[in-house]
This record gives structure tokens, C-alpha cells and sequence, in this order.
């Protein structure tokens, strides 16, 4: 396992991300001063995002609808754990958006590589403890 989304495991026989990238911000809004510059004050976390990239090769993976099964939590819209297969917790996060891309196919039109891209946002974990 690399990582786990809610119920969804990322693996070689699933969906093998090949790139990881976490951005993460914090939050400082400014207050004009006449003769100063601007005073800031920290207000606290702002948006946190991570982007998922990898292929699915028809020949390492168990189901080629792998993407559907994103497709399927995403239409949900609730917010899922994302723990890294080394026990790494990044929190709760929502899928945003998904892309894929298909090459390289079978006679048949079947695929033998999907390369995709998933974009996840953080939420406010206790709105999900309020929620419960």
C-alpha cells in the first residue's frame, strides 16, 4: 500500500502515483498604516492542497475502473482520511478534481496505459468532528 484515501487504497494493482506534491499556506491579512509599512497579523492555516500523479498500466492492474471508484467518492463530496503507507496522517481532504489520459491500446480500444492526475484539498477537521 502507498497510500490510502478513505476506503480507497493507492497501490501497482490500483492506481501507482508516481508524484506527490503538497502545497500548503498560512494566512497573514495586512492593515494599512499611515507612515509604516502595512502591520500583518497571523489569522491561521490557509489552503492546503496535494496533486496525485501516476499511471495505471493494463498489465500490473487488477481493474482498469479504478478512476471510477475516485469518480464515485468524489460525487460523494465528503472528506477522507489520507494516511501514506508508512503511517504518515495528512488529515482530511476532498477530491477536487481528476484527469486521466489514455495511450498506447489494445486492439480491442482497451487501453494498456492511463496516466491520471488527482487534485485534493484539505478541510477543517473539526467540521468533520461537528458533522459526526
Amino acid at each position: 500500500m502507498m497510500m490510502s484515501l478513505g476506503t480507497f487504497v493507492f497501490s501497482l494493482s490500483t492506481a501507482a502515483y508516481q508524484q506527490l506534491q503538497r502545497q500548503m499556506s498560512w494566512r497573514h491579512p495586512t492593515s494599512e498604516r499611515v507612515g509604516a509599512r502595512a502591520a500583518r497579523q497571523f489569522v491561521g492555516p490557509g489552503e492546503e492542497t496535494i496533486d496525485l500523479s501516476g499511471v495505471i498500466h493494463a498489465e500490473l492492474a487488477d481493474d482498469l475502473l479504478t478512476l471510477d471508484v475516485l469518480r464515485e467518492l468524489a460525487a460523494e463530496g465528503r472528506s477522507l482520511a489520507l494516511v501514506e503507507g508508512n503511517g504518515t496522517v495528512y488529515g482530511a481532504y476532498v477530491i477536487l478534481s481528476i484527469n486521466e489520459g489514455r495511450t498506447e491500446f489494445f486492439s480491442d480500444g482497451t487501453p494498456r496505459r492511463i496516466d491520471f492526475q488527482l487534485q485534493l484539498a484539505r478541510t477543517d477537521d473539526d467540521a468533520e468532528e461537528a458533522a459526526a
